[in-house]
């Protein structure tokens, strides 16, 4: 389960910044590399900040998956983990394309699942002797 941040009680209370920490199901929807799924939930790890008295908040932390499956270049067997960040700002109502909207309560699902689509890899490769040359 995806928990959330009820900026109208921490506001009533003062409590301007916090941290949480959670895991939830990783949607597999969201990979695209043949025969390659999720192997783990998603670890959350995040702090959050409302800047000011509009509610506008501020989220940043990390987000931890591992992934399994075959190596899209060898196609042995492996399984890997990846961490990536997560950055978000929240404000009051609708989001205007850069910040995220909310009513009363942040609900972090679609930051997160922004997350983990950017930490996702284009292709998964088993180890680094796998991994393309980069030539410069």
């Amino acid at each position: 389960m995806i928990s959330e941040i009820d900026v109208r009680r921490a506001l009533a209370l003062k409590q301007y910044q916090g941290s949480l920490s959670f895991e939830c199901e990783a949607d597999g929807t969201l990979l695209d590399i043949p025969l390659v799924s999720f192997s783990s939930p998603v670890r959350v790890e995040l702090g959050y900040e409302i800047l000011n008295e509009d509610g506008k908040t501020e989220v940043c932390g990390s987000v931890t998956f591992s992934l399994k499956g075959q190596c899209s270049r060898c196609l042995e067997e492996a399984e890997r983990t990846y961490v990536g960040e997560l950055y978000a700002v929240f404000e009051e109502g609708v989001g205007d394309g850069e910040t995220y909207g909310y009513r009363n309560v942040i609900k972090l699902d679609e930051a997160v699942r922004d997350a983990v689509v950017f930490a996702l890899p284009s292709t998964f490769l088993c180890s680094d002797a796998c991994q393309i040359p980069d030539y410069d």
